[in-house]
């Protein structure tokens, strides 16, 4: 039982100065982020930097995944004035590098990627030097969506597999294994010059075997960087924590990982997809 865990060292965190300044950026013009709205342990490092996740489309999600803790209801209709706003609050902040994800609409016609088109343009107007780095959700495996993302040309695509195929009932029930790698295979197919990303949860009561099978199904599918994280217990409301995962067992899928192809590979217990997102970028 979850109750009779508790957290290893290893992943308590201390605190940092600076992040009241950017939650005051982030307010000012009206933003959300990932890092608060999914209780992101790293919030802390993070926005002391300061860097952030922007999470465009509202803060309400039309899914129930049960890692997650983004508020599930009926989502508000599309701020046709938050593109704008991301780019002028990353331009603020001096970013080198955006991300850029969203909550998952499957009660938009296109998913919400005329969205995240629309911010990546704003992006490169405000910010002509910077990367950006889209992490999305499916899009229900509609290619129009995918075309419309690919060709406001991010230098990242991302979307997460979060877990092995066995756990998908409880873990991501509305969700396809299938389904997202292929979005990840025909980003790389048609668009080879932008670097695909993908990462996994640990934790969750997968097997190792399982998890070796999942990075070389993302190497088949041509993904170039990979994050692996422990899952945490956001609330008592999602999904309870089944093992810890011991750093030196995230190193060995590190190293693993590298063996198969991945070009870059962040794995130990506090990665989480967006962090240093512009150091695995770089490196």
């Amino acid at each position: 039982m979850e109750l009779d865990l508790r957290l290893p060292e290893w992943l308590k965190n201390s605190g940092h100065r600076g992040v009241h300044n950017t939650k005051r950026l982030m307010r000012s013009f009206g933003l959300s982020t990932v890092c608060e709205e999914a209780r992101c342990p790293n919030v802390g490092e993070c926005f002391s930097r300061p860097t952030a996740a922007f999470m465009i489309l509202g803060s309400k999600c039309t899914r129930n995944c049960g890692f997650c803790s983004v508020a599930s209801a009926a989502p508000d209709p599309p701020d046709l004035e938050e593109p704008a706003r991301v780019a002028m609050a990353a331009k603020e902040m001096g970013l080198r590098y955006v991300v850029i994800t969203s909550v998952t609409r499957d009660d938009l016609y296109d998913g919400g990627a005329g969205h995240f088109a629309a911010t990546v343009s704003h992006i490169r107007r405000c910010l002509p030097q910077a990367k950006v780095e889209i992490l999305t959700p499916d899009f229900r495996g509609d290619l129009n969506s995918l075309e419309v993302v690919i060709h406001s040309k991010p230098d990242v695509f991302n979307h997460n597999i979060e877990t092995v195929p066995r756990l998908y009932p409880s873990v991501r029930p509305h969700a396809d294994y299938t389904r997202s790698l292929f979005l990840l295979e025909y980003v790389k197919k048609t668009s080879p010059g932008i670097y695909t990303k993908s990462g996994l949860m640990l934790g969750l009561g997968e097997e190792i075997n399982e998890v070796i099978k999942v990075l070389k199904d993302l190497r088949s599918a041509g993904c170039d960087l990979l994050t692996i994280g422990q899952y945490l217990r956001p609330s008592k409301m999602q999904l309870p924590v089944v093992e810890y995962i011991s750093p030196d067992m995230f190193e060995s899928l590190r190293i693993t990982a590298l063996s198969l192809g991945f070009r870059f590979v962040a794995s130990a217990p506090q990665v989480r997809s967006s962090m240093n997102a512009e150091e695995m970028y770089y490196n």
